[in-house]
């Protein structure tokens, strides 16, 4: 796992790497007897120690045998792969297809009562059309090079999960972008479509949409990376390598905060669904 820009995940990782030296020091041995016992160059003991490379599961069950702690490894494995998903290369997440990623986070999304995403560049996934995510989730695999292009699938997949927000006990929060209306990422139709869809989600009760316009005066704060907020337990941050999962409550605090503050400048009923006709308007 490389070194994420969450302290989320990199703190994960590094109680990890504190737990399997306080193992070697228990048992009495040096950082160069350890690597002897585990087959490897001392280097790799001080890159793990340091949490500069994350261990593998091999590496913990084969640390905590030399230590005499094999009754522990079971425990660190299971910790050290939790650090892992906070920070999850998109090549990984991919591997099974788009439409399994889709699939895999159905439950979660029941399970959630409340969300509030923002975005900077498209339409939430929670309020996609099909046509609108088969565009999105196209680009993504041509830009993976993924080797079965299973983007229609995804998308269907897409807004069978959406259903969630026609479910009842849940809220939605919403902040997006102007400029998210604008990009061409489906043909025409589909665009239309997609924009037609945001006029009507956004008047469901459960829904609050509201839209940054291009010219607000005075920002406090610049367009984001998008992120979603799970509840008060979750940060979810998509990079373009990488998914970030913050759970650090002093982490999540400050997404809120900015959340908070991009809410702030966003408008909503009458106001947002002009602008939202106004790039109706623009496809023509």
């Amino acid at each position: 796992m490389p070194i994420s820009p969450s302290s989320s995940a990199q703190a994960a990782r590094e109680v990890v790497a504190r737990r399997l030296r306080d193992l070697r020091r228990e048992a009495g041995l040096t950082v160069t007897e350890l690597a002897g016992r585990c087959g490897w160059h001392h280097a790799k003991t001080s890159r793990i120690e340091n949490a500069l490379t994350a261990p593998s599961t091999k590496d913990i069950r084969a640390w905590a045998s030399a230590c005499g702690f094999a009754d522990q490894q079971d425990d660190l494995v299971a910790q050290s792969l939790h650090a892992e998903s906070m920070y999850t290369e998109w090549r990984h997440r991919v591997r099974s297809g788009l439409k399994q990623l889709q699939d895999s986070s159905v439950q979660f999304f029941r399970e959630t009562r409340l969300f509030r995403v923002y975005s900077s560049s498209l339409v939430p996934g929670l309020l996609q059309t099909e046509g609108y995510a088969a565009g999105v989730l196209g680009i993504s695999a041509r830009f993976r090079d993924l080797p079965v292009d299973d983007s229609k699938q995804a998308a269907r997949a897409r807004v069978t999960r959406s259903g969630v927000v026609h479910e009842q006990g849940h809220q939605f929060v919403l902040v997006v972008e102007e400029s998210a209306l604008y990009y061409r990422v489906a043909d025409e139709d589909s665009m239309a479509a997609q924009l037609g869809y945001l006029l009507a989600a956004g008047a469901l009760p459960q829904v609050s949409l509201g839209v940054i316009p291009s010219a607000t005066r005075d920002r406090t704060q610049w367009p984001r990376e998008t992120f979603h907020v799970y509840d008060d337990k979750l940060v979810s941050v998509e990079l373009v390598s990488a998914q970030v999962r913050v759970t650090q409550p002093t982490e999540i605090e400050l997404y809120l905060k900015a959340f908070e503050e991009l809410r702030g400048m966003a408008v909503y009923g009458a106001e947002a669904r002009g602008l939202i006709l106004r790039a109706i308007e623009a496809l023509r």
